[in-house]
């Protein structure tokens, strides 16, 4: 009998995703116009359920202002935040004029303590830590949700490192940036400013090239010094020479040209150097012959 009791009393646990969402500024909002405030929420609330169940997850809490969901698919409980975002953004504009109210949601992959139809421990505990992290009308998930949706869905990912959490171990973090195709609708406030990870990497990548094609060597360059490497090495000399001197006369300014003299000088005494050099062999001992004679 105690063995069975002990098996009853066991505390059950589960791997999970647990999303929290949580109105931002509800207090103030309640303050300035009490009976707008909770129509809102309500209307609010009747939607995130409707989302919730369409992405096979199930509402476990609502104490408050904030819901309490979870999911056996993480995938799925990413992009519910995300169209929970595009619907609120969407009854903005709605007819009873009431205050705009933003939602903010963290989402974390753990273990947590069932008790009936609640669950309670540290895989809650963080998802709600994430939430205050979050901007109004954003998104933060924790690393263990990033590693299973960072190439599953078509939104980008921002890391926030480690921040400081009340209560709860610091996790790293990661804001959810709406922008890619499969998200329709409005999306929620993200950074404009900031690029995804696909353009971050797109980036990186024309850096990359732009980078290569600054220290590979032109293909006139290749040309110029093939084409000297064939002359004869006097000529090739003077020629370098006199482009630099032209080069120089250029940069120091053209109202007085200077460097046709030292060319001309340089390109004469290479030409005669080379001719001088490759007189036939004949007649150079014919002429030394006629000397001793």
């Amino acid at each position: 009998m105690t063995d069975d009791k002990t098996t009853d009393n066991k505390v059950k646990r589960r791997l999970t995703t647990v999303l929290c969402a949580d109105a931002y500024g509800y207090s103030r909002l309640m303050e300035a116009d009490e009976t707008s405030t909770l129509e809102a929420l309500r209307r609010y609330r009747a939607a995130i359920a409707g989302l919730v169940e369409r992405h096979d997850g199930r509402i476990v809490n609502t104490w408050g202002d904030a819901v309490i969901a979870e999911f056996a698919s993480v995938v799925e409980a990413v992009q519910c935040a995300v169209e929970i975002q595009q619907e609120v953004s969407n009854q903005d504009s709605n007819p009873l004029n009431a205050p705009p109210m933003r939602f903010r949601i963290g989402i974390n992959l753990g273990d947590v303590m069932v008790d009936g139809t609640d669950i309670y421990g540290d895989g809650v505990n963080i998802a709600a830590r994430l939430q205050e992290l979050a901007e109004p009308g954003g998104v933060v998930i924790s690393a263990s949700v990033y590693d299973q949706v960072r190439n599953k869905l078509s939104v980008g990912f921002d890391c926030l490192g480690q921040r400081p959490m009340k209560n709860v171990a610091p996790v790293t973090s990661y804001r959810v940036t709406v922008g890619g195709p499969a998200t329709q609708g409005r999306s929620f406030a993200v950074d404009t400013n900031r690029a995804t990870h696909g353009e971050a990497v797109a980036a990186s990548e024309t850096d990359a090239l732009r980078s290569q094609a600054r220290h590979e060597p032109s293909t006139w360059m290749h040309f110029v010094s093939g084409w000297l490497a064939n002359l004869p090495r006097p000529v090739a000399a003077a020629l370098t020479v006199s482009g630099f001197l032209i080069l120089i006369n250029v940069f120091t300014g053209m109202h007085k040209i200077w460097f046709h003299w030292p060319v001309a000088a340089l390109l004469f005494g290479a030409i005669l150097r080379t001719a001088l050099g490759h007189r036939p062999a004949s007649d150079s001992n014919g002429e030394r012959r006629t000397g001793r004679d």
